[in-house]
């Protein structure tokens, strides 16, 4: 029986130990990435290791209230031998964090109670908790629960707005027109739909693209009206009215000297 019970209590340590020590891993392996890649680690990673070592403690729970482990804290650990020098095996055995068993320390790594500080700490706020009247617990009972669903409330909030943003990702959104980038490349390219208004000196007009308006009167037709060609006064014809008011005068005025 005795030896039974000595081979479950080993296989359950093996065991325990094991899952400690992957669970260690993943605290350092986390430790290490937010002190060196703190500048490209993103939410999701952070979350990921998150999970991996909740999913860890909780296999580790598992191991320890699982019936064919036995109950550990109705075991105690003794120390065997203490000595002041140094000890290579128990140097590898803990990573060389501990290289010495001595007196000074055996009270802290064989602990079966709190520290003294802590123990203090505890008992004054068990006798506060004790002393406390039943109305007002109850109060400070109510004020938690009214902040915790308040926090509850803006976390669900924010997750629902956050699952409708990822669903609307998938479906691309169009912010541009290919027909208006077509009309765009043909009016800088080929000078298409643009208009060109009436300039009186018959200088180049720089609303209209460099082109030449001929002088009103110049052309052989009667004082006054001008004889562009038909595509011109088309273009001319289509103009929208500026909203500057301007006097053209007529070529009679313009020419101080008859034909």
């Amino acid at each position: 029986m005795q030896q039974r019970e000595e081979k479950q209590l080993e296989s359950a340590l093996e065991s325990i130990i094991q899952r400690v020590n992957d669970l260690k891993q993943s605290i350092a392996s986390m430790i290490f990435k937010i002190e060196n890649e703190y500048e490209t680690m993103t939410w999701p990673t952070l979350l990921d290791n998150y999970a991996l070592i909740s999913g860890q403690l909780t296999s580790l729970s598992k191991v320890m209230s699982h019936d064919k482990c036995p109950i550990l804290r109705n075991l105690t650990v003794l120390p065997l031998m203490l000595s002041p020098e140094r000890d290579d095996q128990l140097a590898q055995m803990t990573e060389h964090r501990v290289t010495t068993f001595a007196h000074d320390l055996v009270p802290d790594y064989l602990r079966t109670k709190l520290e003294p500080l802590a123990e203090a700490k505890m008992l004054q706020l068990e006798h506060k908790a004790q002393s406390l009247q039943y109305d007002n617990a109850q109060k400070q009972i109510t004020a938690y629960q009214k902040v915790v669903s308040h926090v509850w409330d803006i976390v669900s909030k924010a997750r629902e707005e956050w699952e409708v943003e990822s669903s609307s990702r998938g479906n691309t959104q169009q912010n541009s027109s290919v027909a208006d980038t077509h009309l765009l490349v043909a009016a800088v390219g080929m000078g298409k739909g643009l208009k060109m208004g009436p300039n009186p000196n018959g200088q180049p007009n720089p609303t209209s693209g460099g082109m030449m308006v001929a002088p009103q009167g110049r052309t052989g037709g009667p004082p006054g009206q001008s004889q562009l060609p038909p595509s011109t006064q088309a273009m001319t014809m289509n103009k929208a009215p500026s909203a500057i008011k301007t006097n053209i005068k007529s070529a009679a005025q313009m020419i101080p000297y008859g034909r």
